[in-house]
């Protein structure tokens, strides 16, 4: 077993650490005044200028095949660069990537959405929840009928993210409704001027998704991604990929959090002394530190795992589900030991106690993923003891 990185990926950690702190960090005055202001954190200019930047590093494409022009270094690579990013709100991500399920196209299909994609000529959005069908993704209503050699779809998508953004988007349709389900679901890639719209739906944090709307919109048949009636596996596919990667997103700002805790505290009085000589705000310091610990464990195993091309969805919904509530408790012990001030928007803590409450909900709620792991013990899926 090891359990610490090695050299290459301590330079990595360095590296984007280096470029986290020189490039994002000095924006953060100025994405929160654009946020309160009603406007995007970073302008377009802004976030391909940093992708740039990033690039000149040698960010690029960190998990894309090299033989798509990236890097292709892995998933535990990829979780230290989530964790690296994550200290600071500032939107960005390094370019070069594409959703994971794009990569079942074919040839034309990779000429007209996978390759733009990568090279950050066009934006995807991925809908499957409705207003109806959110974890229970088998009760989705969007209907697709074929027509000649065209399907026309209907329907509505919600709380899409990108989805004001995306020039196309891979959405789940009802190809069967005898088979409603596992079996009856196709992926589309629909270009946005096929005819859909996109509302944008406001949030008490900065996640900005959106309701898309499907009104007989008519999409050629060259362009299911996959294969008829084949979306639900793609669906899921998709959804499992990105679960213990909030996990990583959760201790990158969890550790910037806990960091300015610890030196707040030594800088604050009460009765004399700093309030980091309390028993209270020590125990604190010790409980988030020991959660973030494990949450490091849970993000590394399941990573590493899927770079032995093992199943490590058990240990995806573990860690998101451990590190999604770890996030929210270590921000809440960080405003606590602010006070007063950590309730101000004078400091970004009141900004990362919104944004973190999403964590617990998207890509899969707490509740789900507590199904899952109790699911995969009770029918024998998994065993006590398995991944260890």
């Amino acid at each position: 077993m090891h359990l610490r990185l090695n050299d290459e990926q301590k330079m990595v950690q360095k590296t984007i650490r280096k470029f986290v702190e020189n490039e994002l960090m000095p924006l953060e005055p100025e994405v929160l005044r654009n946020e309160r202001e009603g406007r995007p954190g970073i302008s377009p200019e802004k976030a391909q200028e940093l992708q740039d930047k990033a690039k000149d590093f040698g960010f690029w494409g960190i998990n894309t095949p090299e033989e798509y022009g990236g890097a292709d270094l892995g998933q535990m690579m990829l979780a230290i660069v989530m964790m690296e990013t994550s200290r600071t709100f500032v939107p960005f991500q390094f370019g070069g990537f594409a959703d994971n399920i794009l990569y079942y196209g074919n040839e034309a299909q990779k000429e007209q959405y996978l390759f733009p994609t990568i090279r950050g000529e066009k934006k995807s959005c991925f809908a499957i929840t409705e207003p109806e069908a959110g974890s229970d993704t088998r009760r989705i209503q969007m209907s697709a009928v074929k027509d000649g050699h065209e399907w026309v779809l209907n329907g509505e998508k919600t709380f899409i993210t990108n989805g004001h953004e995306a020039d196309f988007v891979m959405v789940f349709a009802v190809t069967d409704k005898e088979k409603n389900g596992h079996g009856g679901v196709t992926c589309f890639l629909v270009d946005r001027d096929m005819g859909w719209e996109s509302e944008y739906i406001h949030t008490m944090g900065e996640w900005g998704p959106a309701s898309l709307i499907f009104n007989n919109v008519r999409v050629p048949e060259e362009n299911i991604l996959g294969e008829l009636h084949g979306g639900y596996k793609l669906g899921l596919e998709w959804i499992g990929f990105n679960r213990w990667v909030v996990a990583a997103r959760a201790i990158g700002a969890a550790e910037r959090l806990l960091q300015d805790a610890i030196d707040y505290s030594k800088q604050r009085m009460t009765f004399g002394k700093p309030i980091a000589d309390r028993q209270a705000i020590q125990w604190q310091i010790a409980d988030s530190a020991v959660e973030i610990e494990a949450t490091k464990g849970l993000v590394f195993n399941a990573a590493w795992t899927l770079d032995q091309g093992e199943d490590n969805r058990q240990l995806a919904s573990m860690a998101k589900l451990f590190g999604a509530n770890m996030g929210n408790r270590v921000i809440d012990r960080v405003l606590q030991i602010h006070g007063g001030m950590g309730y101000t928007k004078e400091l970004p803590i009141e900004r990362w106690y919104r944004e973190a409450r999403l964590w617990r909900i998207y890509d899969g709620t707490d509740e789900i993923q507590r199904m899952i792991i109790a699911r995969n013990l009770l029918k024998g899926h998994v065993k006590i003891g398995d991944f260890i």
